[in-house]
C-alpha cells in the first residue's frame, strides 16, 4: 500500500492510494497513522479496506508528511562511500548517528526556508525507514520485522552551520522546514529489497544526484538493529539512511548551494516524488 496524509499542517487526515493512483480518504475508518495503525495487524486491517469505496481527496489538497511528527527523527551520516569521498571524509567504521529536530519535519511539497544569513544550504535525497513496532536492542535477523515501510526524505542541510560552527551536525540539520518527508509511506510488502532502489535529486531541472541504495555502506537491516542498540525506536519514528553523491558541497572546484527562488525535485523508485520551492527566511 501507499499511505499518505492530506490537509492543513497539524490537521492532516489519513489516506490511501487506489489501484489507479487516485488519492482516497481513510478518515472514516481511522483517525490517523498511530502505533496501532502502523503495526502489522493495523496495516492488515487497512489493506482489507476497498479503496474504491472511499471518497476521493479533493483536487489541490495539501499532501503532508505521511506519518505524524516522529518522536525520533534519526539520520545516518556518510553512508555512501562515494558521498564520503566527495566530502573528503573517511568511510565510517560504524554508522554515524545524528538527530534531526522535530521542528524541521515538513511535508513533501512545503516550501524550504533558507535560514537568514545562510550561504551553504544543501540538498540530500535519502531513503527513509518508518518504524512500525517498537524496536530496542533488536538483532539484524529481526530488524526488518519492525519496519512498517519506506519513504522519500530530503535531509536539507546548512553546511556552514553543520561543519564550521562548533562541530555538532545537528545545527545544520534541524532548521525549520529542513526535513521534507513523503509523499507516501510505502509498506514493506511493496519493497521486497530496500537495497536495490534508484534515488535522484534535481535542482531547477538539473540532475544533481543519481544513486542506488545498493551502494550503502550499512544497509537498512544493519541500521535498524544498530540504532536500536542506542535509541528505543517507536512506531512512526524515521531513520533517514544517508545520501548518495551529488550534493552541492561536493561540486568541484566550486561548491554550489541553494538560494531563494529555486525548485528541488527528488524521488526514489516506487516511493514517489517530492518537490519544494526555496524561500528566504
Amino acid at each position: 500500500m501507499k499511505l499518505f496524509r492530506h490537509g492543513a499542517a497539524g490537521a492532516e487526515r489519513p489516506g490511501v492510494v487506489d489501484a489507479k493512483g487516485g488519492l482516497r480518504d481513510l478518515s472514516a475508518h481511522l483517525a490517523g497513522f498511530d502505533a496501532a495503525a502502523l503495526s502489522a495487524e493495523g496495516l492488515a486491517r487497512i489493506a482489507a479496506i476497498d479503496p474504491a469505496a472511499l471518497p476521493m481527496v479533493p483536487d489541490g489538497a495539501r499532501i503532508g508528511a505521511p506519518v505524524p511528527r516522529p518522536v525520533n527523527f534519526i539520520c545516518i551520516g556518510l553512508n555512501y562511500a562515494d558521498h564520503a569521498a566527495e566530502s573528503n571524509l573517511p568511510i565510517p567504521e560504524e554508522p554515524i548517528i545524528f538527530l534531526k529536530a522535530g521542528s524541521a519535519y515538513s511535508g513533501p511539497f512545503d516550501d524550504v526556508v533558507i535560514p537568514r544569513g545562510s550561504k551553504e544550504t544543501d540538498w540530500e535525497v535519502e531513503l527513509g525507514v518508518v518504524i512500525g513496532t517498537a524496536a530496542h536492542c533488536v538483532t539484524e535477523a529481526d530488524a526488518l520485522d519492525h519496519v512498517a515501510g519506506y519513504c522519500v526524505v530530503n535531509d536539507v542541510s546548512e553546511r556552514e552551520y553543520q561543519i564550521k560552527r562548533g562541530g555538532t551536525w545537528d545545527k545544520g540539520k534541524g532548521c525549520p522546514s529542513f526535513g521534507p518527508v513523503g509523499p507516501y509511506l510505502v509498506t514493506s510488502d511493496e519493497v521486497p529489497d530496500p537495497q536495490s532502489l534508484d534515488l535522484w535529486c534535481e535542482v531547477d531541472g538539473r540532475r544533481m544526484q543519481n544513486g542506488n541504495t545498493r551502494t550503502m555502506i550499512f544497509g537498512v537491516r544493519t541500521l535498524v538493529s544498530y540504532v536500536s542498540q542506542f535509541i528505543a525506536l517507536l512506531p512512526g519514528d524515521i531513520i533517514a539512511t544517508g545520501t548518495p553523491p551529488g550534493v552541492g558541497m561536493g561540486i568541484k572546484p566550486n561548491p554550489v548551494f541553494l538560494r531563494p527562488g529555486q525548485t528541488m525535485r527528488l524521488g526514489i523508485a516506487g516511493l514517489g516524488e517530492q518537490a519544494q520551492k526555496t524561500i528566504g527566511g
